[in-house]
This record gives structure tokens, sequence and C-alpha cells, in this order.
């Protein structure tokens, strides 16, 4: 019975999934279903070190972050250190909206700006803006505990 009650829980994810197109397999729905419970940004070699116990190996969820980003589920973010990190988009209850990110300096701590909006308009005197859409927004720094 709690097997019946896990698949039943992963239920939405697997939709998310048909939805955007792809099949609902093992692979996708673990790196969804892991994503969904972390604050951060994570690259491929956390991620496939955090679902090493499902026996997925590294070629596995490399190719399966790549199509879950094709298909608009997950951002990937480069946030300086040239190495691509991925994160769940959109809206809706399994995915959350666009943010900017903070990168200490000191330390390398990333940190989620949910909460923060940014929104860019022309400078006074200027009557056009240089910058159409914005993909990702990265602000690096000292936090409060290297400060």
């Amino acid at each position: 019975m709690p097997r019946a009650k896990a698949r039943a829980s992963l239920e939405p994810l697997r939709e998310v999934i048909r939805d955007a197109g792809l099949r609902s397999t093992g692979p996708r729905v673990a790196v969804l279903e892991h994503l969904q419970t972390t604050k951060v940004p994570l690259s491929h070699g956390e991620l496939v070190e955090a679902l090493a116990h499902h026996g997925y190996d590294a070629a596995t969820i490399y190719r399966n972050l790549i199509d879950l980003t094709r298909a608009g589920l997950l951002s990937r973010i480069n946030l300086g250190d040239n190495v691509w990190r991925f994160e769940l988009r959109g809206s809706g209850t399994a995915l959350h909206p666009e943010h900017p990110h903070f990168v200490c300096t000191q330390c390398g701590e990333v940190t989620c700006l949910s909460q923060v909006r940014v929104k860019l308009s022309p400078a006074p005197g200027s009557t056009k803006s240089v910058v159409s859409s914005i993909s990702e927004i990265v602000i690096k720094g000292q936090c409060t505990q290297c400060a």
C-alpha cells in the first residue's frame, strides 16, 4: 500500500511532464520531485549525487535536465562560475515564477530572491529602452554571514 500512495502523490508531476509534451519517465519525475524540495538551483553534479540512490547514471540525469529545460519546465542558470544550475520554472502548484539570484562572492552561497521583482525602465530623458526581455539576473555581493 505505501507504494501505491507514493505513485499517487507523484501523479501531479507526471501530469506536468505529459502536459509539456514529454513522456513521464522515472528519471524525469525524480528530477522534478527533487527540485521541488530545494530552495536553490542545483548543478548537474548535485542532482546526480542526490538521485544516486535511484540508480540513474550521470548521462541519464543530464539528458533529462536538457529535455525538461527545452520543454520549459526548468530554468538553466549560469551564476557566473560557468556551472549550469537548474530549477523549476513557471507558475502553478508544482512550479515557481522567474526570479533573480544572489551569489555571495566570498563563500559562494546561492540564494533565490523569490520575493524580489525587477522592472527596468528607460533612464530619465531617454526615449526608448535598450532591453526588450531579461532571461536572468544575478546579484553578487557579500552575504550577511560573510560581511
